[in-house]
C-alpha cells in the first residue's frame, strides 16, 4: 500500500539487488505518506529536509513497518478513509 508493490514485483526487486534509490524511484508512493510522523533512529520524520528526500522515505517505511508491528491498522497509519 505504501509503495504500490505487489508481492511479485517487490521479490523481482530483491532478485534484482536494486538499491533504496531505484525502489522509491520504481515506487508509486502513498498520496497520504507525507502524513507518516514520528521519530525513527533519533530524527523526526517531518523535519528532514527536501534534499534528504530518499532518507525520508527510508525512515516513512521504517515508522510504517514499527507502527504495523505495535497492531496498528494501516489505514490509521496513511489515514485512509474507509470505504
Amino acid at each position: 500500500m505504501l509503495t504500490g508493490f505487489d508481492q511479485d514485483a517487490l521479490q523481482t526487486l530483491v532478485d534484482e539487488k536494486v538499491t533504496f534509490r531505484t525502489f522509491f524511484q520504481k515506487a508509486k508512493i502513498h498520496q497520504n505518506t507525507h502524513l507518516i510522523k514520528g521519530v525513527v533512529c533519533g530524527y523526526r520524520i517531518e523535519e528532514i529536509e527536501d534534499e534528504f528526500e530518499l532518507y525520508r522515505q527510508c525512515r516513512q517505511m521504517e515508522k510504517l513497518i514499527d507502527e504495523l508491528a505495535k497492531g496498528r491498522k494501516i489505514e490509521k497509519i496513511l489515514r485512509v478513509e474507509k470505504k
